[in-house]
């Protein structure tokens, strides 16, 4: 072989074999962004969850799951999950609204779900959770004990309409909030049973934002929250004018416009009994 032919050889294998170290070395990183709130295990998989804070919060939390092979130390790319939380009380138990569990959008070892709390538990007792997943037609559960802290402000609430059914609002989006018009997006579900908390559909939520420390004033090109069905969860225009504490009185409207809870904020009536609350 020619000299010079030989140094191309050596070139282009010197080439191939950087190359391939290159990609070999270089690993995405599918929870970049995200803060790791707990391991779940059992004998065979451990099963790690985050999130955005590294907590759970009472209110909405959304969750990304991964599940992890023991033997192989490697990531489960194809599975079905399901979960239930659960929190035990004295004299009963209950679970609270929770999504279904699907992959993660262009990610191989993610999956994406969301769980509201409803209430917190400080000291570590109370809220449980129990995940079940199926690999290749083999069916797994794990359940470990789970903390709930209290969020700041109230995102989530509780409460029984005039219908005499029990009733979950909570605040999802902004998430940022900002000095100007917010997409506003809130869950609202009905607890069927103390297991069961399906979402509610084509309801309307009035809107009145309210600035206490301001003189109670409102704002301007507020929109009452209206059921979107591609995602299941209610959405209006928040006004926001300044920073500060602000209270989201509202009012919840059946199908036939019939108020179920909160009133209408007035001179007398400073804050209606259904509100949730923001901070910026």
């Amino acid at each position: 072989m020619k000299l010079k032919n030989l140094v191309f050889v050596l070139c282009m294998s010197f080439a191939v074999l950087s190359c391939t170290t290159e990609d070999n070395e270089t690993e995405i990183n599918e929870v970049e962004g995200l803060t790791m709130v707990q391991e779940l295990s059992n004998n065979t998989h451990t099963i790690e969850l985050f999130n955005a804070n590294g907590k759970f919060l009472t209110g909405y939390n959304a969750i990304s799951i991964r599940l992890k092979d023991k033997v192989s130390n490697t990531y489960i790319e194809n599975a079905s999950i399901t979960w239930n939380p659960v929190m035990q009380m004295p004299t009963m138990q209950h679970s609270c609204p929770k999504s279904t569990i699907i992959k993660a959008k262009g990610k191989t070892t993610v999956y994406d779900g969301f769980i509201i709390y409803q209430m917190a538990n400080l000291d570590g007792t109370g809220w449980s959770l129990t995940v079940n997943y199926t690999i290749n037609d083999v069916a797994y559960s794990v359940t470990d004990t789970i903390t709930v802290m209290q969020a700041e402000n109230q995102n989530v609430t509780t409460f029984t309409g005039s219908d005499s059914k029990r009733y979950i609002i909570a605040l999802i989006d902004p998430k940022a909030p900002k000095i100007a018009i917010n997409k506003l997006k809130v869950g609202l579900f009905k607890m069927e049973t103390m297991m069961s908390f399906p979402v509610v559909e084509n309801y309307t939520i009035t809107l009145d934002p309210r600035m206490p420390s301001m003189g109670n004033h409102s704002s301007p090109n507020n929109t009452n929250l209206t059921y979107n069905s591609e995602d299941t969860m209610y959405h209006g225009d928040l006004s926001l004018t300044m920073t500060g504490y602000w209270v989201l009185n509202l009012k919840l409207l059946n199908a036939q416009n019939e108020v179920l809870k909160g009133e209408a904020v007035t001179a007398e009536n400073i804050q209606s009994s259904l509100y949730l609350e923001l901070e910026f």
